[in-house]
């Protein structure tokens, strides 16, 4: 939980108000849907193939993202006042 819980949350605070509610319908599954955490983590990971069921443009936007390319620090989730924030 140590490294999906940042990666979920860092993510959806840097993608959430651009989604199209489309996506935040297949964020919601996809975070709420699968039984355990560490499915999406290894999906996100590409550790695992994703099941065709998750297989969608969100999926590709956390894979995209989980990989980093910034070097950015993600060891903790951010704070929540973000949630609270006007749309951009």
């Amino acid at each position: 939980l140590i490294l999906i819980l940042p990666l979920r949350s860092l993510f959806a605070k840097e993608n959430l108000s651009r989604m199209s509610e489309q996506q935040l319908n297949r964020y919601d599954r996809l975070i709420n849907e699968p039984s355990n955490d560490w499915d999406i983590y290894y999906w996100a990971t590409e550790a695992k193939p994703t099941p065709a069921e998750f297989e969608n443009d969100v999926m590709a936007m956390l894979r995209e993202f989980a990989k980093n390319k910034k070097k950015e620090q993600r060891l903790r989730q951010p704070d929540l006042e973000y949630l609270f924030e006007p749309p951009r």
